[in-house]
């Protein structure tokens, strides 16, 4: 198990107020978060994403319409997406739109491909034309990594791979990065990759994810099927990367020198599936459960585990909550977005929780 860091750092609100940020993805699960907080810190952001896709998706419910330019546009478009870099002229850009599911690039490879990587790379263009950029931070995944199953945690240097259309899309986007890198470094603009293990929080709908899935069949009195219950995954709150890819961009945008890419972790080892919706379950009054123990469907890594010490030794941003806490914390969330209590009431609860968190440990570095 990790230990703690006793120094943490936060997103810095002064470095962030009035601060231009083009943030694509801003309507999906991760997005809606991360522009929450940039709203609340006093950024002006931009977004760049298609529509939400479900009615009960958090974006409407969240932001505030008074400080965000939000745009709808398909960075597969790359005339559409060049025009809405101009008019936006970012400082900062946060890059997270993408197609993120694994089960769906099966279905769709060709669209899987064409958002994650010549979306990306339309994106770079862009920004290289407008050149106002000082700090991009693209958002990859946890599943870049050639996983040969063994369960170890793999580093930044470990060779990248991909053995289903979004892993490989994913592993193709950070090439795509790496051949923009010299362009901007030398243009005066950070840039970096930020892979994140698989987060869990309040507000996530989409399909085929373990929180969403097993809400919607409990909400409705149902067992919740279950697929690979003995695959694990590096757990953790969306808070925890979202903090670490606004303190990699602080970081980027002053010039410092720091990898070209950096994992996002639970302070934790990764949890089996089962494990999970046994904490999840204990926080429901009936959630049944039905573990399908030769799951049919396509192929999927059984093991995944990340290692976040470099985030901790560059950034001063590793893992806050376990995973108990986590899950009761997204369990809660549910239960009174359910009750009918307000969705803004709910993400500002735990993102205050959050840096509560955070703040004794970072009393020490200024944050």
């Amino acid at each position: 198990m990790e230990k703690l860091v006793t120094s943490q750092s936060l997103p810095d609100p002064d470095f962030w107020r009035g601060r231009r940020v083009l943030l694509t993805g801003h309507t999906g699960f991760k997005g809606s978060w991360l522009l929450f907080w940039l709203e609340a810190m006093g950024a002006k952001v931009t977004g760049c994403a298609l529509p939400p896709e479900a009615p009960a998706a958090l974006f409407p419910l969240l932001h505030a319409q008074d400080r965000l330019s939000g745009e709808i546009a398909d960075i597969r478009d790359a005339h559409e997406l060049s025009n809405l870099v101009e008019r936006a002229r970012p400082e900062i850009v946060l890059h997270l739109a993408a197609q993120s599911l694994v089960r769906r690039s099966y279905a769709d490879p060709v669209g899987t491909f064409a958002t994650n990587v010549t979306g990306t790379d339309n994106l770079m263009q862009a920004l290289a034309r407008t050149g106002t950029a000082r700090a991009i931070v693209v958002t990859t995944t946890d599943k870049v990594y050639r996983n040969s199953g063994d369960g170890r945690r793999f580093r930044e240097t470990d060779p990248l791979g991909g053995e289903d259309p979004y892993s490989a899309s994913k592993a193709a986007c950070e090439m795509v990065v790496a051949g923009w890198r010299a362009h901007f470094e030398n243009a005066g603009c950070g840039i970096a990759t930020a892979r994140a293990g698989n987060v869990i929080g309040g507000g996530d709908w989409a399909e085929d994810r373990l929180f969403p899935d097993a809400i919607r069949a409990w909400s409705k009195g149902e067992v919740l099927a279950v697929r690979r219950p003995f695959a694990t995954r590096p757990w953790q709150h969306v808070l925890e990367p979202l903090r670490g890819y606004l303190v990699l961009a602080e970081r980027l945008a002053s010039g410092a020198e720091l990898a070209p890419a950096y994992n996002f972790g639970p302070v934790e080892d990764s949890a089996a599936v089962r494990d999970v919706l046994t904490l999840a379950a204990s926080h429901f009054g009936s959630a049944g459960i039905e573990y399908d123990e030769m799951p049919e469907g396509p192929a999927e890594a059984h093991a995944l585990a990340l290692d976040p010490s470099l985030a901790a030794a560059d950034l001063a941003v590793s893992g806050l909550w376990k995973l108990d806490q986590t899950v009761a914390l997204t369990a809660r969330w549910y239960r009174d977005h359910l009750d009918g209590r307000s969705v803004r009431d709910l993400c500002e609860e735990d993102c205050s929780a959050y840096v509560h968190a955070a703040r004794p440990a970072s009393a020490g570095n200024g944050r």
